[in-house]
């Protein structure tokens, strides 16, 4: 009893190690790899994200560093100084030795901003400098969202086409089983028999680059989603709900203002504001409080030297006032004046960008679109064809040229829909993205 129970706890200790340690190291398994849970993995482990976020942090201790000027400034200076030779000084018809061969001071400063425009830039910008890094954080986020969702559409389209092949393969192995029994009998010569071969060799052969190629794809979606390569990982999706999500209503209008790239320039025109006004605030004097609190100690004896203290004490203000630095406020500020005016043509360029954008998107979901509606019935078409052709083949009426024909179409027309439908979901990825209807 005790050895199981011994054991039991260390399995219990085993698992809360390994657990451990795969959270330090962050490789976590997706049990449940649908398109939801690979963006939502993505937008917590793939590490743009993840510098995005470091970035934010940095950005938070950058200004807490700006605004802390704002509290006093209190310091601490000490000294000691041995004098090999004093200074001397004439007195009259005397020369009079000056100071003591041992010297010390303690020094207790204090100094506390009144107003000084760098910090009062840190302060007024604060808010805007956070929501910069947010916002920079949001746009990378969206990127990587439709670099998933578009990733993960690609390994599926692999999928349904191993899948449709290795249909194909199956209605071709009983074709050429069919074929070799009736070249036995007689019944034909062994040119159908060879067809079929041909047939079922070339289908085989597409399998195998198509299973090739899904490993590529199936690596870049784990880039995409900073996902371990040494980890499985195994796609699940639901086809009739994904082939109900293909409909998009193409109505709405591009709105440049509802994306992230015009919330970022609004950010920024506003630090550029905020720049503008710190240029013409060099006109204006800086202030500070200052007070200091001095202990010297003056001795010829380096035993004496701290017996005996000679303190004193003071506290005033500061006024700066610059008069003439070479006309450098002028141009600062004409400098800030004209980045305003460039950022001006940002936001004009961005709305052209998503107009364009939008026009292209939506011109191939709606083109994608008509192919998906127009191969899904050449789909239903070319699968009727063929189990018509296969019967009057079986009954001798058609040769075996045309069910190898019908195959063919039929195959092609699988494999066509099924590219046309993952076409038409990335493409409409696009159309809402020009939109800025996705949103992290």
């Amino acid at each position: 009893m005790k050895r199981f129970i011994y054991a039991i706890g260390a399995f219990i200790l085993i698992f809360k190690v390994s657990d451990t340690y795969s959270q330090q190291t962050g490789d976590s398994t997706l049990a449940n790899a649908t398109l939801e849970n690979c963006v939502s993995y993505a937008l917590t482990h793939q590490p743009t994200i993840r510098q995005s976020l470091i970035d934010q942090e940095i950005t938070e201790r950058q200004i807490k560093s700006k605004l802390a000027d704002w509290y006093p400034q209190i310091n601490f200076d000490g000294n000691y100084q041995h004098n090999f030779q004093l200074q001397k000084s004439k007195f009259g018809d005397q020369i009079v030795q000056l100071g003591t061969d041992h010297t010390s001071a303690l020094q207790f400063s204090l100094n506390q901003n009144l107003f000084n425009r760098d910090v009062l830039l840190a302060s007024k910008s604060a808010g805007d400098v956070r929501k910069q890094a947010k916002q920079t954080t949001s746009s990378n986020k969206i990127d990587i969202g439709v670099s998933v969702s578009k990733a993960f559409y690609d390994v599926l389209l692999s999928q349904q086409q191993i899948k449709v092949l290795d249909e194909d393969i199956v209605r071709l192995e009983r074709s050429l089983k069919d074929a070799y029994n009736q070249y036995q009998g007689g019944i034909v010569d062994k040119v159908d028999y060879k067809r079929a071969t041909i047939s079922l060799n070339n289908t085989k052969a597409q399998k195998k680059s198509s299973s090739e190629l899904m490993k590529a794809k199936l690596a870049y979606l784990k880039q995409q989603m900073g996902y371990p390569d040494s980890l499985a990982l195994k796609l699940q999706y639901d086809s009739v709900k994904m082939e109900q999500s293909v409909a998009f209503d193409t109505s709405a209008m591009a709105d440049y203002q509802s994306r992230i790239e015009y919330q970022l320039l609004q950010t920024q025109q506003r630090l550029l504001q905020a720049n503008l006004k710190y240029y013409k605030w060099s006109y204006i004097p800086t202030v500070s409080a200052f007070a200091s609190y001095n202990v010297n100690y003056l001795d010829n004896s380096f035993g004496k030297l701290y017996s005996t203290s000679y303190p004193n004490s003071y506290a005033g203000v500061k006024l700066n006032i610059p008069i003439f630095q070479g006309m450098k406020r002028v141009h600062n500020i004409k400098q800030a004046e004209l980045q305003l005016k460039r950022l001006d043509y940002d936001f004009i360029s961005l709305k052209n960008q998503v107009n364009t954008e939008y026009e292209t998107a939506l011109a191939s979901y709606k083109s994608n679109y008509n192919d998906y509606v127009v191969l899904k019935d050449n789909l239903e078409l070319a699968r009727d064809v063929y189990n018509t052709i296969q019967l009057q083949y079986k009954s001798g009426i058609k040769t075996y040229l045309e069910v190898i024909t019908a195959e063919t179409d039929l195959r092609t027309s699988q494999l066509n829909y099924t590219n046309a439908l993952y076409q038409v979901l990335s493409s409409k990825l696009d159309v809402q993205k020009a939109l800025g209807a996705i949103q992290y």
